[in-house]
């Protein structure tokens, strides 16, 4: 590959001064070479994704696909809005929520090949205040490990302290790590978490000298051409082409999800885009790290070098039994893992390189096989994963030549063995339930004031009605206590679109007294975000100290 204004041969330095012209001097990539019609495989592929739609109950969809640098596929289906009816197209904005983490990733690298900073460097070289609950930790964490789920914390770990949105901001999430347990070996597993993606944001705001918005939009957005893309909500203009998002809430009504901005975690999710935009960004990954720029010419984004880092395993991930579901079992993967900010693993003998992304009312997924050039992005207004799968899966049997699959009714299935496995939870709790018991105190003395050494203060109040719950930086988390059985409550949050209703479960000391309190979701099907099962709620003494 090759660098018009002439990279190649020089080193660090060198480099640096022509990615940093670039983002200051590059109006954006040349224009996408679209083609006239797709390809002949793709001649059913709009009755699948209106297939799709249907069986998901999904209002918007918009999906891209490129094959050897060329868009062969690039439109929206739906709407974007139920109430306007005003339809999707290649140009609507979808929260992108994970797929941001691929940006955090190229934006180190970018920094590594400056010489600003190497991957192989402590957090603590950057961040001085860093600190994990383990000092071990601490000290060995180095940059790739933020972006690569092996850092001894659990599924979700510390989620809360932004999930659903709150008032903390960026550093006083990472410092409150400090408090987060671990729970595995450093390195040792794979467990995916966010928190470690906002302080690779922190690391890149150290070292580059701008916040994480400026560097985005300075230096990847702007010489990609991405123009349409936004930081996140909090950053759409009036105007836009942007769809709702739609939650089901309590599992079965379709309402429109809230916006939700990650501002205090922007590196592991936030950006709104379209699939017109992203085609710049998949098309710069299949080229290597290259792009034309719209006045003539080539630039990279990045080094082949380290693009091959991004794209290799760092954190091995299990590969779990088939599934009871034919066509999903054979299409189970042979090797899985996680690299710097992508997912790795194969399908019918060909590597994929991919990322999902779950938010309010959004679910999405970039997918790339490299050796055959081939891009396929999918956004969509609704939580159901089986949407995005079932359409990335057609594209790629059609550009793959595989035997075809109902990739609907397999997904359709695995969502209803889901339902059922999480109703199933629900009888076995309703038989294990002593619904004659009372709870060990008069409800009045459960109130009070709770905290939780890494989330803060968590307030039970007896107000008139019953018990209510509030946390105390979490606006949405509000809602009401009901007895359950002994000195057990349910939690039914007030905004049922959340699919979060949780137990609350106070333990005793030996004088009757309140020693704790412990929260876990009620149902399997809740996000693992919503991790309520990590707080140690005790009863607050003074103020809180953050």
């Amino acid at each position: 590959m090759r660098d018009s204004i002439g990279t190649r041969g020089r080193g660090k330095a060198g480099y640096a001064v022509v990615v940093l012209l670039l983002g200051l001097l590059a109006p954006g990539v040349g224009a996408a070479r679209v083609a006239a019609s797709p390809p002949p495989a793709l001649a059913q592929f709009d009755a699948h994704v209106e297939r799709v739609r249907e069986a998901f109950d999904v209002p918007g969809v918009a999906v891209a696909i490129i094959r050897d640098g060329e868009v062969v596929l690039q439109r929206g289906y739906g709407v974007r809005d139920l109430e306007t009816e005003a339809p999707v197209d290649e140009h609507t904005l979808f929260a992108i929520a994970s797929n941001t983490k691929a940006f955090t990733s190229a934006s180190l690298s970018m920094l590594a090949d400056e010489g600003k900073l190497d991957m192989r460097d402590r957090v603590v070289d950057h961040l001085p205040w860093f600190r994990m609950s383990d000092p071990y930790i601490t000290r060995e964490m180095r940059i790739r490990d933020l972006l690569a789920h092996r850092s001894g914390l659990a599924l979700g770990a510390g989620d809360l302290l932004y999930w659903p949105g709150t008032d903390l901001s960026t550093e006083e999430v990472a410092r409150r790590l400090r408090h987060v347990p671990i729970e595995g070996g450093f390195r040792e597993r794979y467990a995916y978490d966010n928190i470690l993606f906002g302080v690779a944001q922190l690391v890149v705001e150290a070292a580059s000298g701008q916040s994480y918005r400026e560097f985005l939009d300075q230096r990847i957005l702007q010489p990609l051409g991405m123009q349409g893309t936004r930081f996140n909500s909090d950053f759409l203009q009036p105007g836009d082409n942007v769809a709702t998002g739609y939650s089901k809430a309590d599992f079965e009504t379709l309402v429109p999800a809230p916006l939700m901005s990650w501002g205090n975690v922007s590196g592991a999710g936030g950006m709104y885009s379209s699939v017109h935009d992203l085609t710049q960004w998949v098309r710069m990954h299949l080229d290597g790290g290259e792009f034309e720029r719209s006045h003539g010419g080539t630039a990279r984004l990045f080094s082949e070098e380290r693009q091959r880092a991004m794209w290799s395993v760092l954190t091995p991930i299990p590969v779990g039994e088939p599934s009871s579901i034919p066509a999903l079992a054979a299409a189970q993967a042979d090797f899985r893992g996680y690299g710097e900010g992508w997912h790795l693993s194969d399908y019918r003998g060909e590597k994929m390189v991919w990322h999902t992304g779950g938010w309010p009312g959004f679910y999405s997924r970039i997918t790339m096989v490299p050796e055959r050039g081939l891009g396929i992005i999918v956004l969509t207004s609704a939580e159901v994963s089986g949407a995005f799968n079932a359409v990335t899966m057609q594209a790629l049997d059609a550009l793959l030549d595989a035997p075809p699959t109902d990739w609907v009714a397999a997904y359709t299935e695995a969502a209803a063995n889901r339902a059922g496995e999480a109703e199933s939870d629900w009888q076995a709790h309703l038989a294990a339930r002593d619904a004659g018991s009372r709870p060990s105190l008069p409800v009045a003395d459960y109130a009070g004031t709770y905290r939780d050494p890494w989330y803060g203060d968590v307030q039970v109040e007896n107000a008139k009605g019953g018990l209510r719950i509030a946390f105390s930086h979490t606006p949405s988390l509000r809602g009401s206590l009901s007895h359950w059985q002994h000195d057990t409550f349910i939690v039914r949050w007030d905004e049922r679109w959340l699919n979060a209703d949780a137990f609350i479960t106070f333990s005793l000391d030996v004088d009757g007294a309140i020693r704790e309190a412990r929260m876990e979701a009620i149902s399997p099907m809740t996000d693992f975000s919503f991790d309520f099962h990590h707080l140690r709620l005790q009863p607050a003494k003074g103020d809180d100290p953050g």
